[in-house]
């Protein structure tokens, strides 16, 4: 009776803790950076859940992704609460709670260790480095993913205690669920390997029962329930199968929609470096969150030797530590391998994207680490004597901390101007953020401070060509047409974007060059016919030519008549 009274208490406090920590997502707003590709710009997703808006999700290749149970969500959302950005956070925290109780549940039943399970929990629900998956709109397939891994698991759990066909089928319906809200699931099978060793104790006597609130609760002999290597990989065979089918779409959506960088653009080499680096900076913002922003870019230049020498040889003495120590410590392990094992899909060795690293791909993998941190830290406090109490101590410490951390790093997420500006002070020649958070600035009307972050975005990368765009526009509207003619051409030179010839035609038109104008607003439209402000311009400049026209006309006249 005592132990569910803390069972409970302990739901009762982490759901306190997130939503203390993550109460300023209430008055987050949806922000540029793909919320409007995803929701509130986004046509199919504010069609409702229409059978054409179903069949678009579950066949599009939007987005560079295959995610149609995402896309569902948020069409539900929209059926729900229209466009109000508040519900879709709310739908995320919910989410991000049921990930966290299911997290200290199935760690709860696997090694019948409350306060252990309990502080792994608490861990990954106040950690700083998720609030990019919680806080952002767009990120919903993290923690709509983060639902079905652990459901997964602990459908898993139930076909071990209950072996049958119902059972594994609805490990494989749950898995194949999470498949399709998002790819990077495909690491899972793997992931129950490891718990299979650890804490299961289905592969050998590593795993073994720790007390009676074990799943292996029944009396049992100590090799009742081990099971052969070969056997349990034979076990997981459909999910292997299933995984590989997601990986061989997502492959091929990627490739196609050009979102994954070709091999010239970024060689073995530059990947290696990177994956090696981005791992062990992911290792350090989980000890150590600060500096945390939505985008970390690539160094095009490449990365200094020396990191990535230093990142390989620290993870090596980990690994080293690790396996010396898998006899008495198992839960490094699988902790340190499930770490590894899910960041695979998004290190880098396949590059999706412009970033070196992303906080949001730590939402599963940081808890192999939480792992390590938990047993690790719980086995030396036994080790003198008043070490239980200096644990709790700082245990909780820490996860006042972590909340404190956390409810900062939300605030970061409230708008645009928030989000751009936090990550131009927390990276280094972060060209992207700095393009962004120009174009928030010119739109605020603040033009002089948008030229500053457009020409360093350019500084850093001369051929970030939306800065050189955006740079033409500020100019115009400080009236330097002549220099902004220039930009607009200097980015036609290289990307033929209808929005750089609806740009050109009016700093022409700003110089009174209405037939250039004019040519560059219906080049603008050719390129896209349904391009409302070019059409606006060139109807405007047509107008403005024939009054000058017009007036020369008169002014001729006059000239005559006197």
């Amino acid at each position: 009776m005592m132990k569910k009274l803390h069972i409970y208490l302990i739901y009762s406090a982490l759901v306190l803790a997130i939503l203390v920590a993550f109460e300023l997502v209430a008055s987050c707003d949806f922000v540029s950076y793909d919320d409007f590709q995803y929701v509130c710009g986004n046509l199919q997703v504010q069609s409702g859940l229409t059978l054409d808006s179903v069949l678009w999700a579950f066949t599009t290749s939007y987005k560079s992704n295959w995610h149609p149970l995402t896309w569902l969500s948020y069409m539900l959302d929209f059926e729900l609460f229209g466009l109000s950005p508040f519900w879709y956070h709310f739908v995320n925290l919910l989410f991000h709670i049921a990930n966290t109780l299911l997290l200290f549940e199935i760690f709860r039943r696997m090694t019948g260790l409350l306060w252990h399970s309990a502080f792994v929990a608490a861990l990954f629900a106040l950690h700083p480095v998720h609030v990019e998956s919680v806080a952002w709109v767009a990120e919903r397939k993290d923690v709509l993913s983060g639902l079905f891994w652990m459901l997964t698991i602990a459908a898993y759990l139930w076909y071990i205690r209950r072996p049958s066909l119902i059972s594994y089928l609805l490990v494989l319906l749950v898995f194949c669920l999470g498949l399709m809200a998002k790819p990077m699931l495909v690491t899972l099978p793997f992931v129950l390997l490891l718990l299979d060793y650890w804490p299961l104790g289905r592969l050998g006597r590593a795993g073994q029962k720790q007390n009676e609130s074990s799943i292996y609760a029944e009396p049992a002999g100590p090799d009742k329930h081990t099971v052969s290597l070969s056997g349990l990989i034979l076990e997981k065979i459909p999910l292997f199968i299933l995984s590989a089918a997601v990986i061989v779409v997502t492959f091929a959506i990627q490739k196609g929609g050009k979102a994954m960088a070709p091999i010239s653009a970024f060689g073995l080499r530059f990947r290696l470096s990177n994956a090696l680096v981005s791992c062990v900076r992911y290792i350090g913002k989980t000890i150590y969150p600060t500096r945390l922003a939505v985008l970390y870019p690539l160094r095009l230049e490449g990365l200094p030797v020396w990191q990535p020498i230093v990142s390989f040889i620290l993870l090596a003495v980990i690994s080293v530590a690790v396996f010396y120590s898998v006899r008495k410590r198992p839960f490094f392990l699988t902790g340190w391998l499930w770490f590894l094992i899910t960041l695979v899909p998004v290190i880098g060795l396949v590059q999706v994207g412009i970033q070196a690293m992303a906080d949001r791909y730590t939402y599963l993998s940081s808890i192999g680490l939480f792992i390590m941190i938990t047993w690790g830290a719980a086995e030396g406090a036994n080790k003198w004597r008043h070490g239980t109490i200096a644990l709790k101590v700082s245990s909780l410490v820490v996860l006042v901390i972590l909340a404190i951390l956390t409810h900062k790093q939300v605030g970061y997420w409230q708008n645009d101007y928030t989000l751009y500006k936090r990550a131009v002070e927390a990276t280094d020649d972060n060209y992207i953020m700095h393009n962004n958070f120009g174009d928030v600035l010119l739109k605020t009307g603040r033009v002089d401070e948008a030229m500053t972050h457009f020409e360093e975005a350019l500084r850093i990368n001369p051929q970030h060509f939306e800065a050189r765009l955006n740079l033409g526009v500020a100019l115009s509207r400080l009236n330097c047409a002549e220099e902004a003619v220039e930009c607009f051409k200097e980015v036609l030179r290289f990307r033929q974007w209808p929005v750089a010839y609806n740009n050109l035609g009016r700093a022409y038109a700003l110089l009174g060059e209405y037939d250039l104008a004019i040519q560059n607003y219906k080049e603008a439209v050719r390129l896209k016919p349904d391009y409302p402000a070019a059409l606006k311009n060139l109807e405007e400049a047509q107008k403005d030519k024939n009054s000058e026209i017009k007036a020369k006309n008169e002014y001729q006249k006059k000239l005559i008549s006197r």
